[in-house]
């Protein structure tokens, strides 16, 4: 926020008008013992003194940059962020801008997130898109949140795929709530080698929303067209959640049907910092529109002819009437939003094919290679992308914690999600991972004991 200093006899006019004498005076409602705790704070530092005790905090964390080779993926990809994102971030016009409510004082701002908008929706190949969400967890809870305003109430069931991130599953029940919704599908203990056919038979009269991923939790690739179909003709909507960077590779969902695309647009443009922020990104057909939540910014001419931007069909009510909103998320990531703008727009589309293709290849050189080690081996026959469940011969926090001891970031513990997947990693590859480090990986496996 803006800080915009005022005169002393500003401020006394102001305090004037609400009917006290000093800015003490405002503070009367709050009891005086309360007004100036004792803090248990060590002594203050000099600027100097401060600096590097907080960069003596920092090289205490190892990161994927300078001291770890990662694997480790499960919705937050290690990819590389040319040095143009950074740049672009940091400029004054964008890094200190605040929500554009003043569309006239605010065009590059506006450009900037149609531009993104633009481009997510030539990736997905939906109608629109808005100007972001959070985090990809939170677009895919929105997307329930649009399925129960398109019915207005009279569906309440939601098919989630098994296979769906965990941790979108859980955004998602947090976010609904009290709203009396019925789940299915969720379910750690199904059947895990079932298809997306085991969802149809979910699907009823009641369900309003299905929504699966794309590739799925476990980096399966299914062709989800049949199942859209079943739930189309049930009137249900799905939603795909997509691994943007798969998805200029990948047939897209508008091509399968899907009415919903969300997902975590991180790999674009978005280190890994520590786990966020992120930003979540949300796409649909034109015909829902109006039920989308968040900002829409379009593109029109002002009262000279000139191109122009505004935020366009917003209600009202999602700023100021809790109660009557489709939903109370109305912020959006503009700076990440730029950033992954930026990355789509230096690598084009035969970057992006570059990097894709990068990660799909070296994914199944690893995959390959590492089952050739005894009691290794894939979980799953499926296609898959730049992500595979690895079955291993001992619990996965044993091999993790053998694998960090040698200076590898291990895959994601699938156990701690699915009871039945103990001694299973989910192993992540991208374009960052070169043969020499997946040589490593594989010897240091070799070796465990």
């Amino acid at each position: 926020m803006t800080y915009i200093p005022i005169s002393p006899n500003e401020r006394d006019a102001m305090l004037k008008e609400v009917g006290v004498k000093t800015l003490d005076d405002l503070f009367d409602a709050v009891p005086k013992k309360h007004r100036f705790p004792e803090l248990s704070l060590p002594p203050a530092l000099t600027e100097m003194e401060a600096a590097a005790h907080l960069a003596d905090m920092a090289t205490s964390n190892e990161n994927v940059r300078e001291h770890l080779i990662s694997f480790l993926g499960a919705g937050a990809y290690n990819h590389y962020v040319p040095s143009v994102v950074d740049h672009m971030l940091r400029r004054g016009e964008f890094f200190t801008a605040y929500t554009p409510y003043q569309p006239e004082i605010s065009q590059g701002t506006l450009q900037a997130i149609f531009e993104y908008q633009s481009l997510m929706t030539q990736l997905t190949g939906m109608d629109v898109s808005n100007a972001s969400h959070y985090d990809g967890a939170t677009a895919a809870a929105e997307a329930v949140n649009l399925a129960f305003a398109q019915f207005r109430g009279k569906r309440k069931k939601v098919v989630l795929s098994p296979s769906l991130h965990p941790q979108y599953r859980e955004v998602i029940r947090t976010y609904t709530q009290g709203m009396g919704l019925e789940e299915a599908g969720n379910d750690s203990s199904a059947d895990l080698e079932a298809g997306p056919e085991a969802l149809t038979s979910l699907v009823d009269a009641n369900t309003m929303l299905v929504i699966v991923q794309y590739p799925d939790f476990f980096g399966r690739i299914y062709d989800y067209t049949k199942l859209i179909e079943d739930a189309h003709g049930k009137g249900a909507l799905v939603c795909i959640v997509a691994n943007p960077t798969a998805l200029v590779m990948l047939k897209t969902p508008a091509s399968m049907g899907a009415d919903i695309v969300v997902g975590e647009a991180q790999p674009f443009g978005i280190p890994l910092w520590f786990g966020g922020p992120y930003l979540g990104f949300f796409t649909t057909k034109k015909s829902y529109v109006h039920k989308m939540a968040g900002r829409l910014i379009g593109e029109t001419v002002d009262n000279r002819g000139q191109r122009a931007y505004v935020l366009t069909l917003t209600a009202r009510e999602q700023h100021i009437k809790r109660e009557r909103a489709t939903s109370n998320i109305c912020s959006n990531q503009g700076l990440l939003a730029l950033a992954s703008a930026v990355y789509m727009s230096t690598l084009g589309k035969t970057g992006m094919q570059q990097v894709a293709n990068l990660c799909y290849q070296k994914a199944h050189y690893a995959a390959a290679e590492l089952s050739k080690i005894d009691g290794f081996g894939l979980c799953f026959t499926e296609p898959f992308f730049h992500e595979f469940a690895l079955c291993c011969p001992k619990p996965a926090s044993e091999v993790n914690e053998y694998l960090l001891e040698n200076g590898i970031l291990g895959g994601y513990d699938l156990g701690k999600d699915y009871p039945s997947l103990a001694n299973h990693l989910l192993v992540a590859v991208t374009e960052m991972n070169s043969r020499e480090e997946i040589d490593t990986l594989v010897e240091v496996l070799k070796e465990m004991e």
